[in-house]
């Protein structure tokens, strides 16, 4: 096919050259440029391939970073889990929602009571499910919650979850026990509790509408 499809081109350049009127004495300089390609295809390119439709590049899924550092300062940084996470971090960067799960697994393969990982794993989970909190996301956070069941990250991301999915009165008590949840000199604290007035305005908002 390749080879096919150098000849078509060929004739076609030639084609385009009595077409447009160019001078003979040019034709063999043109000739000559498009003889060294063809010879660069042919020891470079692969001309006896089929071809084949140029397929999109990955869509890069776009990376909150406040959220990845209100993660960190939650649940810590430099630790085993943590490296596995950050692997994930740049499968999400790269659109490999895919690859994303599959290298959080492989940390918990090798620590499998991480609540670092379990959440990560929910948050992955409900993303490549297309945004819902299916129930293998469901599980993953429950599990992390089952681990650390006074750490207020897991309901903070599992109410994240649901907002992402558009169910904002299921993460309003998730993230309301965050806020109970974390230590009143916690850096982070603050970053839930605003979040969570935030959705209660938008709340109050909503049930004032008319239309409800």
């Amino acid at each position: 096919m390749g080879y096919l499809a150098l000849a078509l081109i060929g004739l076609a350049a030639f084609a385009a050259l009595a077409r447009f009127g160019v001078a003979r004495p040019l034709w063999s300089l043109i000739g000559a440029a498009l003889m060294l390609g063809a010879i660069g295809y042919t020891l470079q390119g692969r001309p006896a391939l089929a071809g084949q439709a140029a397929r999109p590049e990955a869509t890069v899924a776009p990376v909150d970073l406040g959220l990845i550092d209100l993660r960190d300062r939650m649940l810590g940084r430099f630790t085993l889990d943590w490296a596995y996470l950050a692997a994930a971090d740049a499968m999400q960067r790269a659109g490999e929602p895919r690859l994303q799960v599959q290298a959080i697994l492989g940390g918990i393969r090798k620590v499998p009571n991480s609540v670092l990982l379990w959440t990560g794993l929910g948050d992955a989970l409900a993303a490549h499910d297309g945004g819902r909190v299916s129930p293998p996301a469901l599980f993953a956070f429950r599990q992390a919650m089952r681990l650390s069941p006074e750490h207020p990250a897991p309901p903070f991301f599992l109410g994240l979850a649901y907002i992402r999915a558009g169910d904002f009165a299921a993460a309003r008590p998730l993230w309301a026990r965050a806020v109970a949840l974390s230590p009143e000199g916690a850096s982070y604290r603050r970053d839930i509790a605003v979040r969570l007035a935030l959705l209660d305005r938008y709340l109050a908002a909503a049930n004032a509408s008319p239309d409800r």
